[in-house]
């Protein structure tokens, strides 16, 4: 017999990915097959699967905590927003093409059979599968067409648990709110709600809870205290883009873009005691940064556009000029260069200056490079590397030495005066990389190196997945929710 749970939230930013990681590593204690299942996802963090596929990093990790390798399946839709009003569109893990909003919600419907297929690929093979919603069910201007929270729920026959995120206050408003704006057969799925990020004494709220369950007719499955891990974030509003200062040997500053991609590659220098990591979005607060970084990005030219039309770009080269160094990464990597060509209109069309601190070229070009591979970092002491590459561009170096080199003996990205750059992303994952920057970075300021050596990102993210399990264990009642999977459970 198989089962099934949905996680749908209030609103964004509810915790409803990181339910879904605690939930999938539990089953997966107790010994059940599981994988997290999530139709449609939203985001500029992204992965490529040992198959060469694209999908959200949230569902990766998920992955990790159902003992998995990531697939595609797990996200069969992956929407990449490149404009307020525009995504690209993946699906199974391949380009589709990018959409206005408007026409992408008129195409929805087509993608149910692609969505159906994943998910029943994944049962055929799992006990228990894991589903996450995407905002909130009670966006009553979307509920049309709906193929992410209860028209999924509907499609798969899957039960509902309602998570509110009670740190910025209103929770039982959010909750009773969304509970109301439901339709009734849509209410009948919800099996219970769950208060998330919870500080102080529980036995406060219960006069609260009580009437929650009064009215709305649902029981409270748990409080989950505010649990402090250090796993990856996906959303472009999570907490550790806002961190514009910090302590540390080495100030390692970050640019923000406006269509920043992959900041997850920079959690692992987080980890290292001498490298403090911040981000920066305005040029009075970058300062005399040890390194800066330009970051991977969906927009290339556009978020070129933007560092040179506030300042930063000029901050940048006049800091470089002093001799800060510099690394960019994929797009980051791209603007580094001289000059930046898009014939075929893959991002904006025409031709536009780059920043001039190496001597390249990028041509965009329609079709998407993605691939895992090992390398060797040339320009770093020769450190092992693990990364992955998502990109649309291809870069002439021409005889500037290699960033790293690959297993088939050719380079990736380029290396100049105290400038580097690489398509690489996921490159400081395996520890190796980052212990060599911080000692370079530290040497250069004739300071001794640490010569640390690093868990592995993998490693690091297991022991924190353990941590949130085992908060969300003791706080929901699990046997209320295997009951609950009973009653779903499908022949």
């Amino acid at each position: 017999m198989k089962r099934n749970i949905m996680i749908q939230g209030t609103m964004s930013g509810a915790g409803k990915s990181l339910l879904v990681t605690a939930l999938c590593r539990i089953f997966h204690q107790d010994g059940w097959f599981v994988a997290p299942f999530k139709s449609q996802n939203m985001a500029l963090n992204s992965f490529v699967t040992a198959d060469g596929r694209e999908m959200g990093r949230a569902q990766v990790l998920q992955a990790q905590a159902a003992g998995k390798a990531p697939d595609v399946r797990m996200n069969p839709i992956l929407l990449k927003p490149s404009s307020d009003v525009g995504s690209q569109v993946i699906v199974n893990g391949e380009v589709q093409g990018d959409y206005r909003a408007r026409d992408y919600f008129k195409m929805k419907r087509q993608l149910i059979p692609d969505i159906m297929s994943a998910y029943h690929s994944l049962e055929r093979e799992n006990d228990i599968i894991v589903i996450e919603g995407a905002g909130s069910p009670a966006e009553i201007n979307l509920k049309a067409d709906d193929i992410v929270n209860m028209g999924l729920a509907k499609l798969v026959d899957a039960p509902v648990l309602l998570v509110g995120d009670i740190d910025p206050g209103g929770v039982f408003a959010q909750l009773y709110g969304t509970v109301a704006l439901l339709e009734p057969e849509e209410r009948r799925r919800i099996a219970g709600t769950i208060i998330n990020k919870f500080r102080g004494d529980v036995s406060l709220l219960q006069p609260g809870l009580t009437m929650l369950e009064e009215l709305t007719g649902v029981p409270v499955l748990g409080v989950v205290p505010y649990t402090r891990v250090e796993l990856d974030d996906e959303d472009s509003q999570a907490p550790r883009l806002q961190k514009t200062s910090g302590s540390g040997s080495i100030d390692i500053a970050v640019i923000r873009l406006p269509h920043i991609s992959n900041f997850t590659d920079f959690a692992p220098l987080e980890l290292h005691p001498e490298l403090c990591v911040r981000y920066v979005a305005r040029e009075k607060e970058l300062g005399h940064p040890d390194l800066v970084i330009l970051p991977g990005t969906k927009n290339t030219m556009g978020d070129l556009s933007w560092l040179r039309g506030n300042g930063l770009e000029m901050a940048v080269l006049r800091l470089h000029g002093a001799g800060v160094p510099v690394l960019g990464i994929c797009g980051g990597y791209q603007m580094l260069g001289e000059e930046l060509h898009d014939p075929d209109g893959v991002e904006h069309g025409g031709h536009m200056r780059g920043m001039g601190l190496l001597p390249t070229k990028t041509v965009f070009v329609p079709e998407k490079i993605r691939t895992q591979t090992t390398a060797i970092a040339c320009a770093f002491s020769d450190a092992a590397i693990w990364g992955y590459q998502i990109h649309m561009g291809r870069t002439e170096t021409g005889d500037l030495p290699a960033f790293c080199r690959l297993p088939d003996g050719s380079g990736d990205g380029a290396v100049g005066d105290n400038v580097f750059g690489t398509y690489l992303h996921g490159l400081f994952d395996s520890g190796a990389l980052t212990t060599a920057l911080a000692d370079w970075l530290l040497t250069r300021k004739g300071m001794d190196p640490s010569n640390r050596k690093l868990e592995t990102h993998q490693d690091q993210q297991e022991k924190q997945i353990d941590i949130l399990a085992d908060a969300v264990r003791q706080s929901l009642d699990m046997d209320a929710i295997y009951r609950i999977m009973e009653e779903y459970q499908h022949e």
